[in-house]
């Protein structure tokens, strides 16, 4: 017996649609159900808003069952026309397979693709899409469709009725390539189950037409909800746009500071889309934030599951530890190593100096921009509010010493309760 995978997923709000649920339910209990989510390779790295289908795939091989995470090589260079209003620019396919590639190295912090018995696929629909010729899909597929179906598109039927947002024949025909790979899917590893957004919910139904009518059999369908944050944004977008899993386009610190300001209301949904933690954790663990929300608990262990997850445990304790340092947290300068202070100077006003003797710590505050003035740092300085490295310091008169200086030639400037200056003399 296998586990209802249909079930855990429900539990844990992942489900907002289903095509047959009783009928999935018993397929999950009586053989290891292979499913599949399609991933646009538009960028070079995957963001907080394709978490929830990863987390789903990844439930499923939890359970005992088989995901496939199929990159859209193929109908990448199409782009989904899906809640668009306009034509995407075309990719070229050398960046489409770049894009490809960097998706799958992210994919493995979520799915294990060496099991023997349900290791994950990562497949590229390029490989068979490419292949098709365009008289094969309209007789093979094509003609399973017809145009009344696919104007009825709500996509479709939008872009239609606007002049100023027309759509091309490229972007009308992409339900049918995406038929095309649940199709073959299917039939080359017995997938059949297809996972998506509510927004992939017309396109998923496509597939389960074509399968039906090609094959005389029956798959499934299942969409997830669309998160949107407090003020009804689509979640996983801010000022600075979108959070990126990619350390290089979001960092591990801000990323980790994504999650950490959850709003309270939202949090318990968060912690069972986006971790692994049992619900009986998450309900003991809500039951304390209850009581004691300003200590905001249930969004630390939750920023520190995700991160740890996409960035690692060692840059989840980092980030952690920096996040603490920098909003009030006590700390010695023993524990402020190489790394921490390099992840220090991308989130802190940073400045080098040039290293030399007898360089007095006034000079050094107004040089390196911390303090706009000799007399302004003399004020910090004899009113108590400065330290160095972690240690108060008082005196106007001293110089910066060789044992001052921490790994690396850096200098911790903390000035006040919350502003921190970063310098490093070299």
């Amino acid at each position: 017996m296998f586990q209802d995978a249909l079930e855990v997923l429900q539990q844990r709000g992942f489900v907002e649609w289903c095509s047959h649920p009783e009928a999935l339910s018993g397929l999950f209990r009586t053989e290891r159900v292979t499913a599949y989510i399609g991933f646009d390779p538009t960028a070079d790295s995957l963001h907080v808003g394709h978490l929830i289908p990863i987390m789903g795939l990844a439930w499923l091989q939890r359970l005992g069952h088989r995901p496939i995470a199929l990159a859209g090589g193929g109908t990448g260079m199409i782009g989904d026309p899906s809640g668009k209003t306009a034509e995407r620019t075309l990719l070229t396919l050398e960046k489409v397979r770049e894009n490809v590639e960097a998706v799958g190295r992210q994919l493995t912090h979520f799915l294990d693709f060496e099991s023997e018995e349900n290791g994950a696929l990562l497949v590229n629909n390029y490989d068979w899409l490419g292949r098709i010729g365009l008289l094969d899909f309209l007789r093979d597929t094509g003609k399973h469709f017809t145009v009344n179906y696919l104007v009825g598109r709500e996509y479709v039927r939008s872009r239609l009725e606007d002049p100023e947002k027309s759509i091309s024949f490229t972007e009308f025909s992409y339900a049918l390539l995406q038929a095309r790979d649940f199709q073959h899917l299917f039939e080359t590893y017995g997938c059949k189950l297809q996972m998506g957004g509510n927004d992939q919910q017309g396109n998923i139904i496509s597939g389960l037409d074509l399968i039906r009518k090609t094959n005389v059999a029956e798959a499934y369908g299942v969409t997830y909800p669309l998160l949107l944050d407090s003020a009804g944004n689509k979640f996983g977008k801010t000022a600075g746009g979108a959070v990126w899993l990619s350390a290089e386009r979001t960092s591990p610190y801000r990323f980790y500071q994504f999650w950490i300001n959850s709003d309270d209301g939202q949090v318990e949904k968060l912690l069972k889309l986006y971790t692994f933690l049992p619900l009986e954790e998450i309900g003991t663990l809500m039951a304390d934030h209850g009581k004691h929300p300003e200590r905001r608990e249930a969004q630390r262990v939750l920023a520190r599951q995700i991160t740890a997850t996409v960035h690692g445990e060692a840059a989840a304790r980092r980030v952690e530890r920096a996040s603490e340092i920098l909003f009030g947290g006590g700390f010695e300068a023993s524990e402020l190593d190489g790394e921490l202070l390099r992840l220090l100077e991308r989130e802190v006003p940073f400045s080098e100096r040039p290293r030399r003797e007898g360089y007095a710590l006034v000079d050094l505050l107004v040089d390196c921009g911390a303090c706009a003035s000799r007399g302004e740092a003399k004020r910090l300085l004899r009113g108590g509010g400065f330290s160095l490295n972690g240690s108060r310091r008082d005196d106007e008169t001293i110089d910066i010493a060789p044992s001052d200086l921490l790994d690396g030639g850096y200098l911790l400037l903390k000035l006040g309760k919350r502003r921190f200056h970063l310098v490093r003399l070299n």
